[in-house]
């Protein structure tokens, strides 16, 4: 798979999600941005390459924008009305390959209508999650088995139709000797083979899940705060209310 396909895959994802053009996320500066779809109060920020996008609902975008126009990047992000950051990875092509399985595991690949044979699964909420109604956006699963048991797993859910999201639990007992690399580093190239672009997400505060991406052939390549909804939920009410946000 070629870095560019990579690239502009990626890029065309950030533009739809923070409303955006794609000649924004070229550019050298701070974009307020207006998110049609919110109705309740939010604010989302991205930093991308030397740009910085601040996503928020209409109702609050000019009050926001008179806050943090002329802010630093770093100034921006430590702001108390946005918690929660998350580092995404894309893989690096030269660098991502299979890596040999560990022999005290058995392993399973899943895909399409196999997948549901895990409905009801505990426990595996970062790779693989069914709604109420018993389905999932997750397209495909590796796992591993310790005595019969699943103590591993990777799943990649669709983003786009040529971008899934790798998330990987491993249980706790079985951390720390490479589980963890080994089914991501092997799922990333069974999904990059069917011409699909993976990324793969952690929290800045998560070093065990990022060293995992490094391990695994994945680079950073943007960061973004959580969607807060500041609709009184927010543990920064206070200073919304200052802000009479």
């Amino acid at each position: 798979m070629e870095k560019s396909f990579i690239d502009s895959t990626i890029k065309e994802y950030l533009a739809e999600q923070f409303f955006c053009s794609l000649s924004v996320l070229e550019e050298d500066n701070t974009t307020f941005t207006i998110n049609s779809l919110s109705k309740s109060p939010y604010i989302k920020i991205m930093a991308f390459n030397k740009c910085v996008i601040i996503n928020t609902s209409e109702y609050i975008n000019s009050k926001v924008k008179s806050v943090l126009s002329g802010k630093s990047r770093d100034e921006i992000f430590e702001f108390p009305f946005v918690y929660g950051q998350t580092i995404h990875y894309i893989p690096y092509v030269k660098k991502i390959q299979r890596v040999a399985l560990l022999e005290e595991y058995s392993y399973e690949l899943l895909q399409g209508n196999d997948i549901y044979k895990l409905r009801g699964i505990k426990g595996f909420d970062n790779s693989i999650v069914f709604d109420c109604n018993g389905n999932t956006s997750t397209k495909i699963v590796f796992l591993a088995k310790k005595d019969g048991e699943i103590v591993g797993l990777v799943g990649a859910g669709e983003e786009t139709e040529k971008l899934w999201e790798i998330g990987v639990d491993v249980k706790a007992e079985y951390r720390k000797g490479g589980l963890g690399t080994t089914l991501v580093a092997n799922l990333t190239v069974d999904i990059i083979k069917q011409g699909i672009v993976p990324f793969y997400s952690a929290s800045v505060t998560n070093l065990g899940s990022q060293m995992v991406a490094n391990r695994s052939g994945y680079i950073p390549y943007w960061i973004d705060t959580y969607g807060n909804i500041l609709d009184g939920s927010s543990p920064y009410n206070v200073f919304v209310k200052n802000l009479e946000l």
